[in-house]
């Protein structure tokens, strides 16, 4: 493969892929929470009225399917959503009205830092009202902690789930790989490791994501390890990275044969934090001379 193309490969699409990616993954982990908390409420809520029966001995209050599908918006794109409706047959007028989804919600907070918290860690029965307030509002109602339990168990089984999909019918040619920071409330700031893929027929997927230890070897080796065993047949072509030593320690003893590449957005940033103000325009325009050039240059 020549230098070109393999330059090509990184620079500003490194950070449009892994915004991409996150974006869509927050969407996803939006929608889905969403509803699993929706459904929890309208279970709690049938189960107040499971005694009652109608006329002819059925359950008075049940399912009745949803309501028209509608989007909120959110700090990372508009999201879909549907509440279920709920019929009362007894005629008594039993209805069903979300408290975390009201009719009149259009708009929510961001959610960009709060879904990785949910998504990977788990939250605690005291803090999940925060957690809805930042994807609902301020005004989201509560669910109660054996159901905020269920939620966290099902979220968790999920996300395993995910962790153990086969790879094998893919060949990943190339691939980029970031520790993300979340400036969440924890003892020490967390720690994502993404790892994010390239088909052989141009398709990005995520292909790896785990909380770990900064950014250190023993957190990144663990996660290459997972992949093979996932089936990870071939070595991809290409790794991209900062310049974050564990990453780079722990490639070789997974994937051996993997070229290795630093990203141009990270090493222009590295440089130019080195130069006074009043030359980094320059600088910039420089180094991104030597990105676009064609053979010779390879960081």
């Amino acid at each position: 493969m020549s230098s070109d193309n393999l330059i090509a490969f990184q620079s500003s699409e490194t950070t449009e892929t892994f915004h991409d990616a996150l974006s869509e993954l927050a969407r996803t982990g939006a929608r889905q929470i969403i509803a699993q908390a929706v459904e929890a409420e309208v279970q709690e809520f049938l189960a107040q009225y499971i005694d009652q029966r109608d006329e002819q001995g059925r359950q008075a209050v049940v399912r009745n399917g949803y309501l028209p599908e509608r989007t909120i918006q959110t700090g990372v794109g508009d999201v879909a959503v549907k509440v279920p409706k709920v019929r009362d047959r007894s005629g008594s007028g039993v209805k069903f009205n979300s408290r975390l989804l009201p009719p009149y919600l259009k708009r929510a907070t961001s959610v960009e830092e709060v879904l990785p918290w949910l998504y990977l860690k788990g939250v605690s029965t005291g803090d999940f009202s925060e957690a809805l307030a930042a994807l609902l509002g301020p005004d989201a109602g509560g669910l109660s902690p054996a159901t905020i339990g269920r939620l966290k168990a099902k979220w968790l089984e999920e996300h395993q789930d995910w962790q153990k999909r086969s790879l094998r019918n893919h060949r990943y040619v190339y691939i980029w790989a970031d520790g993300i920071y979340f400036n969440i409330r924890a003892d020490e700031r967390q720690c994502i490791l993404v790892i994010i893929g390239v088909t052989d027929t141009g398709n990005k997927e995520l292909l790896g994501l785990t909380a770990g230890y900064r950014e250190s070897e023993l957190s990144w080796k663990p996660l290459l390890l997972q992949l093979k065993d996932q089936g990870l047949v071939d070595d991809p072509e290409l790794a991209i990275g900062d310049g974050a030593l564990g990453f780079w320690k722990a490639l070789p003893q997974v994937i051996p044969t993997t070229t290795k590449q630093r990203c141009w957005v990270h090493k222009t940033a590295n440089e130019l934090n080195k130069q006074p103000q009043r030359q980094q325009s320059e600088a910039k325009q420089a180094l991104w001379q030597i990105y676009r050039a064609r053979g010779q240059y390879r960081l």
